[in-house]
């Protein structure tokens, strides 16, 4: 009964947070949302996927964290079917959650460590999601083209740019999740890097400054892509 009663305020959780996000979740996407959040806590126990281990923290921490750069995502889309590279992936947030909500983006997470791309590839399975990949490599290996290269506290700005340059397409963006307003990696970016838009995120629950980084190549850069 306990655990019933759980998966029920769970379920109510994530509903609450995805209408305070704006979202709006098919029966299937809700499903989906959990059985992920179900085969983190599984897997956590032999691949240590996330420092997390309660369930109601993952959810507020990485569901509904992953979740706030949906809407901003498909503004920046206009819903095109496109391609998006995540960047040190670790246990596929925001990766995952992309895949899941905008079943018109073709989803590859990519990670240096082995059993987290090994896991990615289990939950493409687990879940049916044909459009989600998991990669064992450095991203610098990797050239894409890919429309959009996001990452989630994986390195700093001038870093996350400079090893996934050769992924992203000439008329691509970058889409950083940070904490506070990065004010000192802005302005280390490479000069053939611009910031085009700083954009605050609110998680539902979450009493923490979020915001979303967008990046593309500089028209010089751009012609030489």
């Amino acid at each position: 009964m306990t655990t019933a009663v759980h998966a029920t305020n769970l379920a109510a959780r994530l509903e609450s947070g995805a209408a305070a996000l704006g979202l709006a979740l098919s029966d299937t996407q809700r499903t989906q949302l959990l059985d992920y959040l179900a085969l983190v806590q599984k897997w956590n126990k032999v691949y240590n996927l996330t420092a997390l281990r309660d369930a109601e923290e993952m959810l507020t921490h990485h569901l509904l964290d992953s979740m706030a750069v949906i809407a901003p995502l498909r503004r920046q889309t206009q819903g095109q079917p496109v391609r998006l590279l995540d960047v040190g992936s670790g246990a596929g947030l925001p990766g995952v959650v992309i895949a899941i909500c905008c079943p018109e983006i073709d989803v590859t997470c990519v990670d240096t460590v082995a059993k987290k791309a090994t896991f990615i590839q289990q939950v493409a399975i687990a879940l049916k999601l044909p459009h989600l990949h998991g990669v064992h490599a450095r991203v610098e290996s990797l050239s894409g083209p890919f429309d959009v290269v996001s990452s989630r506290a994986f390195a700093s700005l001038a870093d996350f740019t400079a090893w996934s340059f050769g992924a992203l397409a000439a008329q691509g963006v970058w889409m950083a999740m940070k904490g506070r307003h990065p004010v000192d990696e802005i302005a280390a970016v490479s000069p053939e890097v611009e910031v085009f838009h700083v954009e605050p995120l609110t998680v539902p629950g979450l009493d923490a400054e979020r915001c979303m980084v967008w990046l593309r190549k500089k028209a010089a850069a751009r012609a030489f892509a």
